[in-house]
């Protein structure tokens, strides 16, 4: 099947959605099955304690958690504030906030502390700027010190449709904002896979036959990943992920294996929510053939939403790679 597809279902009894791209599964979300707090979750906090040579502080978040804020600067141990939760913690772990808090919606993101009505750079259209621009200032025209970002999905929008996603935004921000509680609390909880697909996928074509994506899931399971004629075998471990590739018997063929891995590794990690330290055992090419690779590679993941920092090679002749824990491990929720 040509097309993106938004498969939306269950799994396990817990909600579930699935982004089809010409028949292949592109992105997949899974609600847990545990409390943990999710990323965009927003929590009334209290500075607890600061990390010496770190610069960081730790924070109580209620429910017996623990918040990581790795910028203290002008934070002091029982000072009261607003943080959400930016990437999945590792059991044991305290979860990772920042106290820059943005409220998301399908077609604008509220900024508080951060004037400003803004549009995505991506719409380069002066019209449609300047009619996206006045539908929001007529939406929401006291501001009071906050501001707004219009995202791409505005483009060619109905008005009342801008509108309402505008003022109910606008609306849960403040009321998150103006909560005068003094105890550390969950807030604001995180967006579940139904409402993440809704807010960040693109997709007219919408589908609740989960037969579909199931069935690609239980590919997900196995480690090895064919791409050509090699193998990628992608392995989590407690330290790190490791990725390693596999050329046919005689070795042959090492540049067209590892640009094969480079093509398929950002969905991989992505549908399997790999985050953290990836470090990737290639197969056997001259050190002219790095710089394709490389290219490749960063080509790759530029057209991927989750931030990923190719640091380089080692003298080992491996490539390593960082990626923010925007996901729960698949192993995790299946």
């Amino acid at each position: 099947m040509k097309g993106t597809q938004i498969i939306l279902g269950e799994h396990g009894g817990r909600r579930a959605a699935a982004r089809m791209v010409d028949g292949q599964l592109d992105d997949l979300l899974i609600d847990a099955d545990d409390d943990r707090p999710g990323i965009g979750a927003v929590f009334r906090a209290i500075c607890d304690r600061p990390v010496k040579g770190q610069g960081g502080m730790f924070v109580r978040l209620g429910d017996g958690l623990t918040g990581w804020h790795r910028n203290a600067k002008g934070m002091a141990p029982g000072q009261i504030m607003l943080v959400q939760v930016t990437g999945y913690a590792e059991a044991g772990k305290a979860v990772p906030v920042t106290d820059r808090v943005l409220f998301k919606s399908r077609y604008c993101i509220v900024t508080p502390g951060a004037p400003g009505l803004n549009v995505a750079r991506s719409l380069t259209d002066d019209e449609e700027r300047d009619r996206l621009l006045e539908i929001a200032h007529d939406a929401v025209p006291d501001r009071d010190g906050h501001g707004i970002i219009l995202r791409t999905a505005c483009e060619g929008i109905d008005e009342d449709a801008l509108t309402d996603d505008l003022t109910r935004t606008w609306a849960m921000a403040m009321q998150v904002l103006g909560d005068g509680g003094t105890e550390a609390e969950r807030l604001l909880d995180a967006p579940d896979a139904h409402t993440l697909a809704w807010r960040d996928w693109a997709g007219e074509d919408v589908s609740e036959d989960w037969d579909v994506a199931a069935d690609a899931l239980d590919l997900l399971r196995d480690p090895a990943v064919i791409g050509g004629a090699a193998t990628f075998y992608i392995e989590p471990t407690r330290a790190l992920t490791a990725v390693d590739v596999n050329t046919p018997e005689g070795g042959a063929g090492g540049l067209k294996a590892n640009l094969a891995l480079a093509k398929v590794l950002p969905r991989q990690l992505r549908l399997r929510g790999i985050g953290g330290q990836i470090v990737l055992d290639l197969a056997p090419m001259s050190k002219k053939d790095r710089k394709a690779f490389e290219s490749a590679l960063r080509t790759a993941f530029r057209a991927d939403p989750i931030e990923t920092s190719l640091i380089g090679w080692t003298p080992l002749g491996h490539f390593e790679l960082t990626r923010r824990r925007e996901r729960r491990p698949l192993e995790d929720l299946l």
